[in-house]
């Protein structure tokens, strides 16, 4: 039975046919050689399954299936192996403080990781931004100008589902 994960290749066997022979009274020579090939490939190691985790939690190079709806109250995300379809991949982490101004940070410390992780400027890219911010709180109290963390995704531009990482 063969593995379906497994490739496999037919073994060459070449005989060379008496390359030389000479006979004598007494003795007789025969020279032959044989050369067998064969090639094992090693069977791809499974994907990990999906995972779920608190979206405040993802790292760097996670995958994710699809955004959290934070507004909406969402606390966990599905991540799934980058060689899978999926929706957005996490490229930053960087420490923010938490204000009025958040907007305009998330953009720039997203702008300014990107070339970094891509290699890629993003003017002109197939990929577009976005930002979760952790705010840093316990989430039961309002702690005004919290250091937090801004957490930058990359998808892409046009909504189609992304398949292997976008890191150089």
């Amino acid at each position: 039975m063969t593995h379906p994960a497994l490739t496999t290749f037919p073994v060459a066997l070449v005989l060379a046919a008496c390359a030389g022979h000479a006979a004598t009274s007494d003795t007789m020579s025969t020279t032959s050689s044989a050369t067998a090939t064969h090639t094992w490939t090693a069977a791809a190691a499974p994907a990990p399954p999906p995972q779920t985790v608190k979206w405040i939690d993802l790292d760097v190079g996670q995958c994710v299936a699809q955004l959290p709806h934070v507004d909406l109250g969402d606390v966990t995300v599905t991540v799934v192996d980058c060689a899978t379809p999926h929706t957005a991949e996490v490229y930053l982490r960087a420490p923010m403080w938490v204000d009025t101004t958040v907007p305009d940070i998330a953009n720039k410390q997203c702008a300014a990781g990107f070339p970094k992780y891509t290699g890629l400027s993003l003017a002109g890219s197939r990929y577009t931004v976005s930002y979760l911010v952790d705010a840093g709180q316990d989430r039961t109290g309002d702690v005004p100008n919290a250091p937090g963390t801004v957490i930058c995704l990359l998808a892409d531009a046009n909504g189609q589902p992304l398949t292997g990482s976008a890191h150089h």
